[in-house]
Formats: structure tokens, C-alpha cells, sequence
């Protein structure tokens, strides 16, 4: 629900949550009963009207990558639900895919051409979601680039993540006859984050010289 009577604000939730494609409900802050317990957009100096049983998120937090956001949003609906894990699959290929796991939710499923922009937008997802665990799984399918993508997140990332090379055979199978452009990348990524690989704890540049 966004419950907010600042026009900025409203707009600032509405828009984003457009792209997200995320339904909404609009309601003045002091409409909200106890009894009700959606999760509520507003802003701090309205939260005080907003009952303590009810899951609350601000209007700064919708600053962020919308990745970030859907991961906020999923995390207050779900947290105590699900593990708190946050799993990222990566298809190397001309064409990369990525599926991202929160809270055993998927809250991105994406194509990029580019590696450099496909990891500067993994390090905002790295840094802008807490979780105990925070994994990244690569498919072996081309390793030239799958080392390239993990050698650049060592470098940019500076905190520690496990890190898993996945058997894309185990995924191909599933996504053979799929041929929408990018389609098929972004289901491999999905199965890439389902399966187990050998893993490792991957330690910044900074800790370990």
C-alpha cells in the first residue's frame, strides 16, 4: 500500500513500482487498521501513523536500482519465511544471462552484452542487499569469459562471497528447444542458481594481498 499525502513521495513509489509491475493500493497513512498487514510505503515522517504490526518501508529506499528495491520489498514480506540467501546465475556467452535469488525469490532475470556493466550491476546488488550468504554461481559452459566476470568481481567487490562453476549440461537440457532471443540465456541462468558446484569462499583483493 503506499500511504503518503506528499506528491513527490507518491509519485516516487508509483513510478517505481510500475516497473516493477507491482500492484498497489493508495490509502492516507491514518486509514491503516492493525489488523491489516500489507506492506506500507511512506515516508519517516508519516511512519509514526503506521501501526507497529504493519511491515514498513520508506520513501528513500526506492532510490536505489529497482533490483534493490524488489530485493527490499521481498525481504519484508518474507523474512522468517525463507533463508536469507542471496543467489546470483550467471550464463557467460555472447549474450549473459542473470536470475537473482532473494529470500528464494527471483527478483531479476536479465540479458547483458557487456561484462563490465553486467558486473557493475551485480556489485550494487552485493553491496545494496545484506544476507548471510551471498553466492554467485557461473556456468563452465565458457570459461574464457566465466574467469573474466569472476576475476572483475574480485577486483570491484571488496567483501567476501562463495563462489560456485556450475555444469551448464545440467541446464542446457532443460532450455534446448527455447529459441526467443534471450529467452534461453535467462533460463539457463535460472537453473545455473538451482544447481550445486564446486565451491569456494572468494576472499577481496584487499585481505588477501
Amino acid at each position: 500500500m503506499v500511504a503518503t499525502v506528499y506528491g513527490r513521495s507518491y509519485f516516487k513509489f508509483v513510478n517505481v513500482l510500475k516497473n516493477l509491475h507491482l500492484r498497489y493500493d493508495s490509502v492516507l497513512p491514518e486509514e491503516i487498521t492493525g489488523s491489516d498487514r500489507r506492506l506500507v510505503l511512506t515516508t519517516a515522517g508519516e511512519s509514526y501513523k503506521i501501526p507497529i504490526t504493519s511491515p514498513v518501508l520508506l520513501d528513500d529506499e526506492f532510490d536505489h536500482d529497482p533490483t534493490i528495491v524488489r530485493g527490499k520489498i521481498v525481504k519484508k514480506l518474507e523474512s522468517g519465511f525463507h533463508r536469507d540467501t542471496l543467489v546470483i546465475g550467471i550464463d557467460p556467452g555472447n549474450r549473459i544471462g542473470l536470475s537473482v535469488f532473494y529470500y528464494e525469490k527471483e527478483i531479476e532475470s536479465s540479458i547483458y552484452t557487456s561484462v563490465e556493466e553486467l558486473i557493475s550491476h551485480i556489485v550494487k546488488i552485493l553491496v545494496g542487499l545484506a544476507a548471510d550468504r551471498k553466492v554467485v554461481k557461473v556456468g563452465n559452459g565458457n570459461m574464457e569469459i566465466a574467469r573474466r566476470i569472476t576475476d572483475m568481481l574480485n577486483l570491484k567487490f571488496c567483501s567476501h562471497f562463495e563462489l560456485e562453476f556450475v555444469d551448464e549440461r545440467k541446464t542446457s537440457l532443460k532450455v534446448k528447444n527455447y529459441n526467443k532471443r534471450g529467452a534461453r540465456d535467462k533460463l539457463s541462468a535460472r537453473y545455473i542458481t538451482q544447481r550445486e558446484g564446486y565451491r569456494h569462499l572468494v576472499l577481496p583483493l584487499s585481505r588477501v594481498g
